[in-house]
């Protein structure tokens, strides 16, 4: 236990929070770096845009599935060790990406390894980390670390944009390797694990409480977990809407937006600058959710946001066809709600499921989310092969976000209570 630690006015809770978000920041903007990667592929190595969006898919599929024994190796290893593990093999497999010839070896580098990694930073570590040092401030907390993902973009897109088109990939993929070894050397000096080990309570209690160690099978909990969940008619509402969030975010948007702006003759720094816009809105928006989520009905938000973002993507194939201006404006109102749907998914998660179950139930509603994201992330690239255009994905992925709207409605008022500190602290 350090001294110097415990002794410091900054709750440290915040401290790890801090360095939560640039992890997450970063692993989020490497997951978005393929939608900058397809032209040029397709350029150099003459593949596909089916193609090139079927290793996306896989991707983003393996960053959902991995997210429930996430949390089961962050809650037995401890966040620390297991994050420094996947910003390594982060590391290592970006660096090896230059060297690639053939598809399969970008199927294994982005397909898989960096699904994995990716996947073990995802949004259950920051429901994680909120659920082991907060009691009080939780929504906002998960709040701000989904935003993270949102600024990822943010930074990462436009500056990798530009240091692709001005002097190649390979040096944009060198630099996010520089990022990421950063980061490394962050959190092994800085993250901890537990306030536990730094003498405190969680925010919002005054006991001191050791975590209990995890005792269950690291790739067996999660699926009991999951087969419990299946009973639960809430888990089936929320798993359904989140598959259409997935479909109509990071798998069509943030994997083929740039392309659709490629095809109606805007620059692709620009593109990634549009996309940048919406992450700068949506850290907003996302932020503000959590705090709407600590003070209002969940499933209410749930079905203005998914409402609104169906509206949205109605209207862009029209953006599309008129004006910048347009896309602009599509930009910053789709933004605003680009996830955040996560803070009151996560509040009806844990009210339904308890802080001991909400992560590793939460991870298999995100597993639901990237199946979604999946199929949109091939389907939209296999559509734009056959129709030559995306106007059919961009609609579809409207239409399914208002029907999403009327299932968050169907979740049950029970479940929308807003949560107590407990006097008690369960890990």
């Amino acid at each position: 236990m350090n001294p110097s630690l415990k002794s410091s006015r900054l709750y440290y809770g915040w401290v790890v929070v801090l360095i939560t978000f640039i992890t997450l920041l970063v692993s989020a903007g490497i997951r978005a770096m393929p939608s900058i990667l397809m032209l040029p592929f397709e350029t150099e190595f003459g593949w596909s845009r089916a193609n090139i969006s079927s290793v996306i898919s896989i991707g983003i599929f393996l960053y959902g599935l991995v997210g429930p024994f996430s949390v089961a190796l962050l809650q037995k290893f401890g966040i620390r060790r297991v994050v420094v593990i996947s910003l390594l093999a982060l590391a290592i497999s970006l660096s090896i990406t230059p060297l690639m010839t053939a598809l399969w070896q970008y199927e294994i580098l982005w397909g898989l390894v960096s699904g994995l990694a990716t996947g073990m930073m995802a949004n259950v570590l920051g429901v994680t980390v909120s659920n082991h040092w907060f009691v009080k401030r939780k929504g906002l907390v998960v709040g701000l670390l989904t935003a993270s993902a949102a600024t990822g973009q943010l930074l990462f897109l436009p500056l990798m944009a530009k240091i692709a088109a001005e002097v190649g990939w390979r040096y944009a993929i060198y630099s996010a390797v520089v990022a990421i070894i950063i980061v490394l050397v962050a959190v092994a000096i800085w993250m901890r694990n537990h306030p536990y080990d730094v003498g405190v309570a969680p925010y919002g209690m005054e006991e001191l409480v050791k975590p209990a160690p995890f005792s269950g099978n690291i790739f067996l909990t999660p699926l009991l977990a999951l087969r419990s969940a299946l009973k639960n008619n809430t888990f089936w509402l929320l798993a359904g809407t989140f598959f259409f969030c997935g479909f109509s975010t990071n798998g069509l948007i943030g994997t083929h937006l740039i392309p659709a702006d490629h095809d109606h003759g805007i620059p692709e720094v620009t593109a990634a600058g549009l996309l940048a816009l919406m992450g700068m809105f949506d850290l907003v928006g996302t932020t503000l959710s959590g705090w709407l989520s600590d003070r209002f009905d969940s499933r209410k938000l749930l079905f203005w946001y998914y409402g609104l973002r169906g509206l949205s993507l109605l209207f862009l194939p029209y953006a599309l066809d008129t004006n910048h201006t347009m896309l602009v404006i599509f930009s910053a109102f789709y933004g605003l709600d680009w996830i955040a749907t996560v803070p009151p998914t996560v509040k009806l998660a844990t009210n339904e499921f308890g802080k001991e179950k909400a992560g590793m139930i939460f991870g298999w509603v995100v597993v639901a989310h990237q199946i979604g994201a999946s199929v949109a992330a091939y389907g939209g690239g296999l559509l734009r092969e056959l129709l030559g255009s995306y106007t059919v994905p961009f609609i579809a992925a409207g239409l399914v976000c208002l029907f999403a709207a009327l299932m968050a409605l169907r979740i049950s008022k029970a479940d929308t209570m807003v949560e107590q500190p407990s006097l008690s602290y369960e890990q």
